[in-house]
């Protein structure tokens, strides 16, 4: 049974830095991609980061050079550093892990995306 956690949340200035981790326990298919998405309050779950397996990376515009993604090879863990953030970066973050196909309809579908393994969340708020 796989389970994702995220943890690293919290409150922080504009213009501060957080990094987020996601630890994967109960085993992955190597060939799974990892992604972290982020849903504001009131709105529709959003990509922000995909890795794929291998080691290909996608970004949404609105992080692109301020938001890195990175993964261990085992697929272990998963982590997001976020620098230089703004308040319109204040969300819930996800970590997901599934095949090729379940990230894509994740970025279409976003919660609602079925397939793969979503975690429950961690808060962060830029003010």
């Amino acid at each position: 049974h796989v389970q994702l956690v995220e943890s690293g949340g919290g409150s922080v200035q504009a213009g501060g830095s957080l990094r987020l981790f996601c630890a994967v326990s109960g085993g992955t298919n190597s060939r799974y991609s990892m992604g972290w998405f982020r849903q504001p309050p009131g709105k529709k779950r959003e990509k922000v980061a995909i890795i794929n397996s291998d080691e290909s990376t996608t970004y949404a515009e609105v992080v692109k050079g301020r938001f890195t993604i990175s993964r261990d090879s085992g697929n272990a863990s998963l982590a997001l550093q976020m620098n230089n953030l703004k308040p319109e970066d204040t969300a819930m973050y996800y970590c997901a892990a599934g095949p090729v196909w379940f990230m894509t309809a994740a970025e279409t579908l976003g919660a609602i995306a079925s397939g793969g393994y979503w975690g429950q969340g961690t808060q962060v708020t830029v003010s």
